[in-house]
C-alpha cells in the first residue's frame, strides 16, 4: 500500500471514529440517567441459540447492550434461535454470530461467500461479489485470510470503488491470488495455488470488497469446476481435514464437486474473525474518562492490537466479565489443583493462593517437597518472641537516638541561619508581613522527601522542587551553598524581600531554616520564561508586537516598583531568563539574588555578562541606572529576536545603535513584528532603548519614566485577545517557577542572598 493510500486509510477510520464516538456518548448519557447498576443487569439475556453473549454484547433493551455491540436472537426456522449481529450490511445477508471472546477481543461470525460461475444457457460469467463495512470492528488480521477455491480464477480483496468491469486505480488497498488447475493433478498442499490460494490482510481492516477478474472464466473447464469462490475467512477453518463438521476442507482433487462443495458446507457462507474494541481512545487517555468500560475494580485496560480503541481484561487470579462492575471474580485455585499444584495446606487469597507445608514440617509444598522441621514449634514461637522484644528493644532506642541527633541538629540550623533573629522581626513588625515559616516535615512531604522526579529546574546554586503546600502549588528553592559570614544580611533581606507585593513580582512565600541549607518558597508561575516564548522552546510562536510591549510595559513596571521608597531594592541581574510568564502570559520578574539592603556599593560583578551594564565594571557600583541598562538589552531582544548571549549576537548593543545611527534598523527587526502601521512604534521604541543603553549612566531615564513610555506605547497598540491565545501549546503547558532561571556570568558570590532563586 503506498503512504498515498495509508494517509486516506487512516481518513476513513478517523471519520467512522467521529461518528461511534459521538453516538456512544449519547448512549451513555441515556444509560446513567436510566442508573447504572441496570447495565447488563440480571433482566438482559446472555444466551441466545448456545451461544453466550456477554456484556458489553447483548439483546434487548438499551442498557443490556453497549452502543455498537447490540446483537439480534432470531428464529430462523422451525424454532431455530440463531444471534446476528446488529450492523451494517447488505439487505438479507444477515451476519450469524458463532461465538464472542472477551479475553481475546474477538468475535466469529458467518458472512456470504462470494462467486463467479458460468452459467451455459447464456454462456456468460455471473457474479456474486459481497462487501462489507465495519464501524465498531475491524477483520482479523492474524485470524484470517483471503482464501480463493476453483480453477483458473482470479480474485481480489480490495478497498475502493469498481470502475466497470475493472478494479479502479484509486483502490485504498488491493492483493488478491490466482488459483490454476491441472486435470488428474493432486493438491499436495492445502492451498497453495492449484485450485485453491490464499493470501494475507493488514491489520484493521474494516472494509473489504471481493472482486473477481473478469478475464478469467471457467467456459471452457466444466468439468473442473463451473464456479469459483472467494471469501475473507477464518485460516483455521481452512484444512485439509474431512474430519471436522465444523472446518472447511480444501479438496483432495479438484473438480466440479469439491469446489461447490466449498461453498455449500455453511450454507454459502463462512467463518471469519472480527477484532472489536471499546471506542477509539487509548488506555493511558481512556481511563480519566467518566465513560470508561472497564467497570470491574479487579480488572484492567490492554489497547487494541488491531488498531483504535481498548479491551478489558480480568486481572491475574481472577475472572469473568471486566465490563460489569462486579464482574471478575476471584479464582479459588485451590480447588484446581492441576493447575495450581500444592501438595500441603492450600489458602485461596483475593486473586491468589498460598501453598504452605504441613505443621511440623518445612520446604516448598509446590513442588512437594516438606520435611519434619528439626525445630519444634514452640521453640519457633519461643525464640521468635524473644528475638523480637530485643528487637523491638533496640529499634526502640535507635529511633530515639536518631530523632534527638536529628532534632539537636535542625535546631543547630536554625540558629546558624538567623532563625531566632527573623521570628523577633516578624513579631514586631508593624506591617503583618505576609511571611510564613515552614515546618521541615511539611516540606518533605510536600516534595515526597526532594524526589528527582518533582525537579522542574536546576542552576549553579540551587534546585527547585514543584510542590503542593495545603490547596496551593508552590516552588521550592534547595540552596547549595551558604555564606555563614552574613547571616544577618540574609534575614534582612528575606524580610525586604517578603515585603515587596506586586502583580508583576514574583512573590516570596516564607521559608524553612531546618536544613543544612535554607529552604526558599515562592509562588508557582507555570509558563515559562520571556527567554523561552522568543527562542522557541519547546517550539517556536508567532509573538506579535502587542504582546511584546505589554510584557516590556509590565516588566518596566516591576522594575519600577523594586526602586520604589520605602524600600528601594535593586535586581542586578536584569534578563529574559528572570522575566517569568504566568497565567494568561502576565510578566513576572523573579530572581533577586542580586538586590542589595541600603547599600549601593557591590564588590563583585553578580549580573549576566551579556545584558551588563559596561560602566559597573569600570567602578563596580551598582544603581538604578545599572537595571535600566540592562532592561534596554531585554528591549532590543524583543525588537528583533535575536539572543545577545549567542556568539552570533555577542555585540548586539553595539550593532543596535550602528543600525539606529545609519538608518537601517529596519534589517534588524525581527519579521514577526514588521508592518507598515507599526514602523512608526517600533521606531518611539528604539529611541526609548537608546536612551536607556546611554553613557554615562546618569543620561539613562529613571525606570519610572520608562514604564510610562512603555505603558503608552501598549495602550496606543492594544494585544487582541487572540493574540494572548495564540501563544497557548497544544500539548501542555510548561511547568517553570519562580526560580528556575539560567546562571550564567559571574559566580562564587559572598551572600548567601544573593544565591535566592538564581
Amino acid at each position: 500500500m503506498t503512504s498515498h493510500s495509508s494517509a486516506l486509510v487512516a481518513g476513513l477510520v478517523c471519520l467512522s471514529a467521529v461518528v461511534v464516538v459521538v453516538a456512544m456518548s449519547s448512549w451513555l448519557a441515556a444509560a446513567s440517567a436510566a442508573g447504572e447498576g441496570s447495565i447488563g443487569g440480571a433482566e438482559c439475556e446472555t444466551s441466545c441459540g448456545g451461544v453466550d453473549i456477554p456484556f458489553p454484547f447483548g439483546m434487548g433493551p438499551d442498557h443490556c447492550w453497549l452502543l455498537g455491540f447490540e446483537i439480534s436472537c432470531m428464529d430462523t426456522g422451525n424454532g431455530v434461535l440463531k444471534p446476528f449481529l446488529v450492523t451494517r450490511k447488505r439487505k438479507g445477508a444477515e451476519v450469524e454470530v458463532l461465538n464472542i471472546s472477551l479475553e481475546q477481543g474477538e468475535v466469529k461470525v458467518l458472512h456470504p461467500i462470494s462467486s463467479y460461475c458460468y452459467d451455459a444457457a447464456s454462456g456468460m460469467m455471473v457474479a456474486s461479489e459481497w462487501g462489507w463495512r465495519l464501524t465498531n470492528y475491524s477483520f482479523s488480521s492474524t485470524a484470517n485470510k483471503f482464501t480463493v477455491v476453483g480453477c483458473r480464477v482470479l480474485a481480489y480483496i480490495y478497498i475502493g470503488k469498481t470502475r466497470g468491469r475493472n478494479i479502479s486505480a484509486s483502490a485504498l488497498y488491493q492483493t488478491g491470488c490466482l488459483t490454476r488447475c491441472f486435470r488428474g493433478m493432486m493438491s499436495l498442499n492445502p492451498c497453495s495455488g492449484m485450485g485453491c490460494c490464499q493470501t494475507a490482510i493488514p491489520k484493521g481492516l474494516k472494509y473489504y470488497q471481493v472482486e473477481f477478474d473478469r478475464r478469467l472464466n471457467t467456459s471452457g473447464i466444466g468439468d473442473l469446476g463451473r464456479c469459483s469462490f472467494a471469501v475473507l475467512m477464518d485460516s483455521s477453518n481452512f484444512t485439509s481435514s474431512t474430519s471436522s463438521s465444523n472446518s472447511i476442507s480444501s479438496p483432495e482433487f479438484i473438480n466440479n464437486d469439491s469446489s461447490s462443495a466449498f461453498n455449500s458446507s455453511r450454507g454459502g457462507k463462512a467463518p471469519v474473525v472480527l477484532d472489536w474494541s471499546i471506542g477509539f481512545e487509548d488506555c493511558k487517555t481512556a481511563v480519566r474518562n467518566p465513560d470508561y468500560a472497564c467497570r470491574s475494580s479487579n480488572s484492567f485496560c490492554s489497547d487494541s492490537t488491531s488498531g483504535l480503541g481498548y479491551i478489558c481484561k480480568c486481572n491475574q487470579g481472577f475472572h469473568g466479565n471486566p465490563y460489569l462492575r462486579n464482574g471478575c471474580q476471584d479464582i479459588d485455585e485451590c480447588l484446581d489443583r492441576t493447575q495450581y499444584p500444592c501438595h500441603g495446606v492450600c489458602t485461596n487469597t483475593d486473586g491468589s493462593f498460598t501453598c504452605d507445608c504441613p505443621t511440623g514440617t518445612r520446604g516448598d509444598a509446590s513442588n512437594g517437597e516438606c520435611h519434619k522441621d528439626p525445630f519444634p514449634p514452640r521453640a519457633q514461637v519461643a525464640a521468635g518472641i524473644w528475638a523480637g522484644l530485643l528487637v523491638a528493644l533496640i529499634a526502640f532506642l535507635s529511633t530515639q537516638v536518631f530523632r534527638h541527633k536529628a532534632s539537636k541538629k535542625r535546631r543547630r540550623y536554625f540558629e546558624q541561619h538567623g532563625g531566632r533573629m527573623l521570628l523577633r522581626i516578624l513579631e514586631t513588625d508593624d506591617n503583618n508581613i505576609a511571611f510564613t515559616l515552614y515546618d521541615r516535615g511539611d516540606l518533605v512531604k510536600a516534595t515526597r522527601g526532594f524526589h528527582k522526579a518533582n525537579i522542574v529546574g536546576e542552576g549553579a546554586h540551587g534546585t527547585v522542587y514543584k510542590a503542593t503546600l495545603g490547596t496551593a502549588t508552590v516552588a521550592v528553592k534547595r540552596c547549595k551553598q551558604i555564606d555563614k559570614s552574613r547571616t544577618d544580611e540574609f534575614v534582612q533581606e528575606l524580610v525586604v524581600l517578603c515585603r515587596v507585593s506586586h502583580p508583576n513580582i514574583v512573590r516570596l512565600l516564607g521559608c524553612c531554616l531546618h536544613f543544612e541549607a535554607p529552604m526558599l518558597v515562592y509562588e508557582f508561575v507555570p509558563n515559562g520564561t520571556l527567554s523561552d516564548l522568543l527562542h522557541g522552546r519547546p517550539r517556536r510562536r508567532v509573538v506579535t508586537l502587542p504582546t511584546r510591549l505589554r510584557i516590556a510595559a509590565e516588566t518596566a513596571e516591576a522594575l519600577k516598583h523594586l526602586h520604589s521608597p520605602p524600600h528601594p531594592t535593586l535586581h542586578g541581574d536584569v534578563k529574559p531568563q528572570n522575566i517569568l510568564l504566568g497565567d494568561g502570559w502576565v510578566a513576572k520578574v523573579s530572581d533577586f539574588g542580586c538586590s542589595t539592603i541600603n547599600d549601593n556599593v557591590q564588590v563583585v560583578p553578580k549580573g549576566t555578562l551579556a545584558y551588563l551594564d559596561p560602566q559597573f565594571l569600570q567602578d563596580f557600583q551598582i544603581t538604578e541606572k545599572t537595571d535600566v541598562y540592562s532592561f534596554g538589552v531585554v528591549l532590543i531582544e524583543l525588537l528583533t529576536g535575536k539572543n545577545p548571549q549567542a556568539k552570533e549576537w555577542k555585540n548586539l548593543t553595539t550593532t543596535f545603535q550602528d543600525r539606529m545611527g545609519n538608518g537601517t534598523l529596519g534589517d534588524l527587526l525581527d519579521a514577526d513584528i514588521v508592518e507598515e502601521g507599526s514602523m512608526g512604534l517600533i521606531y518611539a521604541a528604539a529611541k526609548l532603548v537608546s536612551r536607556c543603553i546611554a553613557a554615562p549612566g546618569n543620561a539613562r531615564p529613571a525606570m519610572g519614566q520608562v514604564a510610562v513610555e512603555l505603558r503608552q506605547f501598549s495602550d496606543e497598540m492594544p494585544e487582541s485577545p487572540e493574540a494572548r491565545a495564540a501563544l497557548e501549546v497544544e500539548d501542555g503547558r510548561y511547568s517553570y517557577t519562580a526560580t528556575e532561571v539560567e546562571t550564567t556570568g559571574f559566580s562564587n558570590l559572598p551572600a548567601l542572598s544573593t544565591e535566592l532563586a538564581r
